[in-house]
């Protein structure tokens, strides 16, 4: 009887088991065809509205042609083409900028309605729905800047049914220091990279707003994103190969064919370069040996043959973050050529715990570095240098009574103005972002800005300066006064004069480590 009671029972579940398959499968079912139906009935509601459109269009013309017609004998149908034509030229680039970038967008959001599926060539499966992961949102204009958001409106990613704890995302940014899309993600990122214009026939045929961007994973992590810049949609997803974690940064070939990934070895804690052929779905074709342990950002050299690399020297412990040789750890800087991975040169710090970490490139191949110290907090080391190549030694730049500690040992972003010899570096911890004159290597000044950590060059024809980026929401501009005022006082003396004109805007969001321009 028992044994009856136990087939009988399991017949049951196995039935109810087959049941709510069924329920599931039908389920599914009913939702297509609900999608299919709105997808059709949007097609159709789009098609009557265009016909419309032309119908009306057409109409008007006939009425006007024909008044035309009676005070003009020789009017024609041909003028009112011949009168677009040579309007076409005084219409403002903005406005057919504007146009261009709502058409994509357009675009974009089409075919996100239908969630088509879009290839992750990272991951097991073929496909991926990015629509179950990723929630974009749109605005027609130009995007100027792109960053990471450590916390996005909750209004936004609610609506990421799936993961409705997911708060972080990416943003592009544009002139006016509004958003202009939004994407949520399913991890926090770190690094924003934009691909380059990869050739003179992009630049005739207009076509470098259909750049990528690479948006990393924050250190330690196992996948970074391909987004769009005009639309933010997201294009891959692709994750670490077997026993490899990426650290955060990377950074394209001039041509913007290949792009070169600070990596992990999970197993012998050795760093790595990870190379990508962004022509090819960025698929790994090769792999290089850093030199060091712990690589952080990476960026071109100016001569397109060289990569510079920031290592770290520290041990990262994948699932805890936690730093595992900070007595024992050895930054440094170094060359590597990037076709073969060859060590041209490799420097190191005058202090082992000087932990080299963000970089950034002048035009003229001079490198700005960025240090976090890991050692005693009491301890008062130079947390801004500069290194060219040849050169045996860092050298740091000038900061007043040689007060380092300001800068509470962490330097989270550095970026430089070429043209004007300016640079910006931030620091969270000490609540302040610097402007150094590199023409003299003294800092012009520092301003106070609570969790700043994204710097980027602020294109403008007014003043030299940068936008920043902090915790709090802010997006900051600082303009650069005349630096051959540094350091001096008004009439009274008793003020100095103001040598960096701060001007935020505050966002509903929490903007992350990095911000870059395109």
């Amino acid at each position: 009887m028992q044994i009856m009671r136990a087939k009988t029972v399991a017949l049951v579940t196995e039935d109810s088991s087959e049941s709510q398959g069924l329920t599931r499968k039908q389920s599914n079912n009913q939702n297509n065809r609900h999608n299919t139906r709105l997808g059709h009935e949007l097609l159709t509601t789009s098609a009557l509205t265009a016909l419309s459109t032309i119908m009306g269009t057409a109409a008007l013309v006939g009425i006007h042609h024909r008044y035309r017609k009676q005070r003009q004998p020789d009017a024609s149908l041909v003028d009112y083409a011949t009168g677009i034509r040579s309007h076409l030229p005084s219409a403002s680039k903005p406005q057919l900028t504007r146009f261009r970038y709502a058409c994509q967008q357009a675009a974009a959001a089409w075919q996100q309605s239908y969630h088509k599926a879009i290839d992750d060539k990272g991951s097991d499966s073929n496909t991926t729905d990015f629509s179950a992961v990723h929630t974009t949102t749109m605005l027609a204009r130009s995007v100027c800047w792109v960053s990471g958001v450590a916390s996005m409106p909750k209004n936004i990613s609610s609506m990421n049914d799936d993961n409705p704890e997911n708060d972080f995302g990416v943003v592009g940014i544009d002139g006016d220091r509004e958003v202009v899309w939004q994407t949520t993600m399913p991890e926090r990122v770190h690094d924003i990279v934009v691909q380059p214009i990869s050739n003179v026939l992009n630049e005739l045929s207009d076509n470098d707003h259909n750049r990528d961007v690479v948006v990393m994973g924050r250190r330690p992590s196992e996948k970074f994103w391909v987004l769009d810049t005009a639309t933010g949609q997201v294009k891959f997803a692709i994750k670490a190969s077997n026993h490899r974690h990426f650290y955060g940064h990377a950074c394209y070939s001039l041509d913007g064919k290949l792009l070169y990934v600070t990596e992990n070895d999970t197993i012998s804690l050795d760093g790595k370069i990870g190379i990508y052929d962004a022509h090819d779905a960025y698929k790994k074709v090769a792999e290089f040996d850093s030199h060091g342990i712990g690589p952080h950002e990476l960026i071109m050299h100016p001569d397109s043959e060289t990569l510079v690399i920031a290592n770290g020297g520290i041990k990262t412990e994948q699932a805890s973050r936690e730093e595992l040789n900070l007595d024992s750890m050895r930054p440094s800087l170094v060359y590597l050529n990037r076709h073969n991975g060859s060590l041209l040169e490799q420097i190191f710090p005058e202090h082992n715990q000087m932990s080299v970490r963000h970089l950034a490139m002048h035009n003229d191949g001079t490198v700005m570095i960025g240090i976090q110290f890991q050692g005693d907090k009491h301890i008062n080391v130079p947390l801004v240098l500069t290194h060219k190549r040849g050169n045996s030694d860092f050298k740091p730049l000038i900061m007043p009574n040689n007060q380092w500690q300001r800068f509470h040992q962490y330097i989270a972003s550095v970026a430089v103005d070429s043209k004007r010899h300016l640079l910006c570096v931030t620091t969270p911890i000490g609540g302040c972002a610097a402007i150094y004159d590199l023409s003299t290597r003294e800092l012009i000044d520092d301003v106070s800005l609570p969790d700043c950590a994204g710097a980027s060059v602020l294109f403008t024809d007014k003043k030299p300066g940068f936008i920043v980026s902090d915790g709090q929401g802010q997006l900051t501009t600082l303009e650069v006064n005349d630096t051959s005022a540094t350091g001096s006082i008004n009439q009274d003396k008793t003020e100095k004069i103001q040598r960096i004109i701060k001007d935020s805007k505050v966002h509903k969001m929490s903007f992350d480590n990095h911000l870059q321009t395109l």
